[in-house]
């Protein structure tokens, strides 16, 4: 099979100043054979250097052993776009000490952005970014000095009289991408993978640049072996074909492999463990209450993935979770296994969830909650030396009609007892989530009062509203006072509704809520 190369003589296929459109997804889905091989020939020789990385999930653990902070040396790297950033810390050195040029674009126009380099078209043109820090008006995207030199990536436009954003599609000359099986003609599945990513569309971005796509595979199987219909990447589409190792080829950085991630198999949603009664579970209890049965909802990284867990736990099947790396049903999994989900009834293409977000499909989305201004505007990309990038957080939150953020009150050494019905703070955390202003606007409530969305704030002790555009406390938990523990914990004071109630005291009882009634 002249597909099938060593590791060494794939790395050599990348040359200097290449653009690469890298596949993953948090931490499955990567090709990390590859991105050894890439590192151990750069510290080896200093080739390939000078690399532009273009890829929509910040592919990685948080330490520097796992994903793309392989790639993390000053001269390897000379430009990084992409959505998400927290678990590349070596990536994120690299932008905070001006290294690099790097790009925080929305995730999911990342994905969207391979598909229309891979048709020729001249970028993403979407609302998607407007008013936040993505907007050339604001940022532009841009992350260090000296990016601000360099190119626009996203510019403004006026179509019909209303604005629009044109992210600049730009060549892909590598793609490197990770799948199951490949069959001597380089023909591609993924039936083992937690999904199915933007590969084809990595894939044939690069292959219409002119460029070059190489693919890490479990195995090599005879042609033939590969039912047509299980084929994600056409041969017509790979130049080369690496075999991982079982180590540097797991499911997630998680496990080795999971069959009720795949779809292979189905378990029994009970053999999942309800979480424990604190801060987290009150806040996504909070925000199950709000739940529409009949929706197709949303689930962001981090506090909100809590959500599927209460759900399931309160008995409520018949949800509609869907996750931005492609899954639909099932209970979406935590951490660096976000993105892969349990039991899932479908697996989408990245791309085409996208599609269905940024369209509108959505009912309802659930996200974090980092920092929030007094005029009601959310900050979950950018904390001074910590950079998280705003991963779909910009396409979910511009599209859901209904949109609620949800983090505790305050953080760092914040201590609660809750129980009883009701909560009491027994440490006040040391940093004020609620500021005059952010330190970047990720979600823009200008934007949201212009197209009419519902949008609700919920922590562990208050929830607030915006009403008309105001931002309103709507509600206290029991036990806590209104002054001290709310008022005085904030930069800003609020609007307080004329009808401000007691938060339901099932919150914070260690028992079944009994949602599903």
């Amino acid at each position: 099979m002249s597909k099938l190369i060593s590791i060494e003589e794939a790395v050599n296929m990348i040359h200097d100043g290449d653009v690469c459109g890298v596949g993953g997804f948090i931490g499955m889905g990567h090709p990390q054979q590859i991105s050894i091989g890439v590192e151990d020939k750069f510290l080896e020789t200093g080739h390939p250097k000078d690399l532009t990385l273009v890829f929509s999930a910040g592919i990685g653990d948080g330490t520097d052993k796992l994903g793309l902070n392989h790639l993390g040396h000053e001269g390897l790297i000379k430009r990084v776009v992409a959505g998400h950033w927290n678990l590349i810390p070596a990536i994120q050195k690299l932008i905070l000490d001006n290294k690099a040029e790097g790009y925080n674009l929305p995730l999911g126009t990342i994905s969207l952005l391979f598909r229309e380099i891979a048709g020729g078209r001249p970028g993403v043109i979407t609302k998607i970014g407007l008013k936040t820090f993505v907007d050339p008006r604001l940022e532009g995207a841009k992350m260090n000095e000296l990016t601000r030199e360099a190119e626009d990536l996203v510019e403004l436009m006026e179509i019909d009289g209303q604005e629009w954003l044109r992210y600049k599609s730009f060549p892909i000359n590598v793609a490197l991408l990770r799948g199951t099986y490949a069959d001597e003609d380089g023909n591609i599945s993924m039936e083992k993978e937690a999904a199915l990513l933007d590969n084809l569309a990595i894939a044939t971005a690069a292959k219409n640049s002119g460029g070059k796509v190489i693919v890490q595979v479990e195995k090599v199987v005879q042609n033939g072996s590969i039912n047509a219909r299980d084929v994600v990447i056409p041969g017509m589409l790979v130049d080369a074909v690496v075999i991982g190792k079982p180590e540097n080829h797991w499911q997630t950085y998680l496990d080795p492999y999971r069959p009720e991630f795949s779809g292979e198999v189905r378990i029994p949603t009970n053999a999942i463990e309800p979480m424990p009664l604190n801060a987290r579970k009150v806040i996504c209890r909070r925000c199950a209450m709000e739940l529409n049965p009949e929706g197709i909802i949303n689930l962001g990284i981090g506090m909100p993935e809590g959500i599927a867990n209460v759900a399931n736990e309160e008995g409520l099947p018949s949800l509609k979770l869907t996750v931005e790396a492609g899954g639909v049903g099932g209970v979406p999994n935590s951490g660096v296994g976000f993105g892969s989900v349990t039991n899932p009834e479908a697996i989408l293409d990245e791309p085409s969830m996208f599609d269905f977000y940024d369209g509108g499909g959505l009912d309802q989305a659930f996200l974090g909650l980092a920092e929030c201004d007094s005029k009601g505007n959310i900050n979950v990309s950018r904390f001074g030396p910590r950079i998280a990038g705003c991963g779909g957080f910009i396409n979910i939150t511009q599209t859901a009609p209904v949109v609620l953020f949800c983090g505790t009150f305050t953080a760092k050494g914040l201590k609660q007892k809750i129980g009883d019905g009701k909560l009491e703070i027994v440490q006040e955390g040391a940093v004020k989530k609620f500021k005059n202003e952010v330190e970047q606007i990720t979600f823009a409530s200008e934007f949201a009062a212009e197209t009419g969305q519902k949008v609700m704030y919920v922590t562990e002790r208050a929830v607030f509203e915006l009403r008309d555009g105001v931002f309103t406390l709507t509600e206290i938990a029991p036990g806590i006072d209104l002054q001290k523990d709310v008022l005085d914990q904030m930069e800003f004071k609020p609007a307080i509704a004329e009808d401000l109630k007691l938060m339901d005291e099932r919150l914070f009882k260690d028992e079944v809520m009994g949602l599903k009634k």
